[in-house]
């Protein structure tokens, strides 16, 4: 008797707690609690595409997925976040395309400077054939891009002087990403290519480890660089689509239609976070105006891509003349 009246005593318990949840108002735990890092500011365009995402996908799975997001590289750096994804620990990645190459080589051609003309031409490449064939090796490796999002014009600071032709971009220490076209890049102006994280860039910049670097302007503004760097030059050198990334265990482990609610939020959040990402740039040009930065608009453009012409002799091989070939066909 004493057994029976403990497992009723134990039933009742649980069905007191569950009534007390309701009567409380709260919502039940989602099925799928899942994590979204990113390593930039709760104010960048990356984690204003994630909050838009966080909404639509809580909501076309009727709260069955919650998103948690991670800005500022609270979950590594962006090959920790890509690794953690490939594993399932992180179940999302909005970053910048570099890191990437590291997992799929194929993204070595979004690195190559003056690829692109316009926004335009770049959505043309991204959000088509070639977008996907790009793409087309990370579900070997455990990922699958939802989609590019954007992080913008990537433009040149430096701490020693005015940039105004690619002659004047020599004989500097410019800190790059881990991606081999971005150091041949930096290698074709003349000058030093130096990797360094994105979250020790700032102190990097601060004691003088490099004398430059090169980022979007939501990055050189948002993360203060401006206090540290003397000049600013809108070289425009390379447009930095960024990888929306998902876990592929994670996806093939939801239910198909919690699959298509991800997709669906995922494509609605990169076109909101494109149209973001170009108001926050016009006016984080102005922002960085009234900053004592030196701001160089008008640089000779023609002198960098002359400049950088044996770039891309190093990487047709390997990429291929036919993808150049179609990438200019779509100007």
């Amino acid at each position: 008797m004493r057994v029976y009246l403990s497992i009723l005593s134990i039933l009742l318990l649980i069905f007191v707690s569950g009534c007390s949840s309701n009567v409380n108002g709260k919502e039940p735990d989602a099925e799928y609690v899942l994590r979204l890092g990113h390593l930039q500011t709760e104010t960048h365009p990356y984690h204003k595409g994630a909050l838009r995402f966080k909404e639509l996908v809580e909501e076309k799975s009727n709260g069955r997925i919650r998103i948690d997001i991670f800005p500022s590289s609270q979950l590594g750096n962006g090959r920790d976040q890509i690794e953690g994804a490939q594993i399932g620990s992180i179940h999302f990645h909005i970053g910048s395309v570099a890191p990437v190459t590291n997992f799929a080589p194929k993204f070595n051609l979004l690195n190559l400077p003056y690829l692109f003309e316009s926004r335009e031409h770049a959505f043309r490449v991204l959000d088509g054939e070639i977008g996907n064939e790009i793409a087309s090796d990370l579900e070997n490796r455990g990922l699958i891009n939802l989609g590019y999002m954007e992080n913008g014009w990537r433009h040149m600071t430096n701490n020693k002087k005015p940039i105004k032709t690619s002659a004047d971009a020599a004989k500097l220490k410019l800190r790059v990403q881990e991606s081999p076209p971005y150091i041949s890049f930096i290698k074709a102006l003349g000058s030093t290519p130096v990797p360094v994280p994105f979250g020790e860039l700032y102190t990097a910049l601060e004691q003088k480890v490099v004398d430059g670097q090169e980022n979007p302007l939501a990055q050189i503004y948002l993360n203060k660089f401006q206090e540290v760097q003397s000049y600013l030059t809108l070289t425009a050198h390379n447009y930095d689509a960024a990888v929306f990334l998902m876990s592929k265990t994670t996806y093939d482990t939801l239910p198909e239609e919690l699959q298509k609610a991800v997709s669906e939020a995922s494509e609605e959040a990169v076109d909101y976070e494109r149209k973001v990402a170009l108001e926050d740039e016009k006016k984080l040009l102005e922002d960085l105006k009234n900053t004592e930065i030196e701001i160089e608009e008008n640089p000779d453009l023609d002198s960098f891509r002359e400049a950088v012409k044996p770039v891309y002799e190093e990487f047709e091989e390997t990429i291929g003349k036919e993808l150049f070939d179609k990438i200019e066909n779509l100007k």
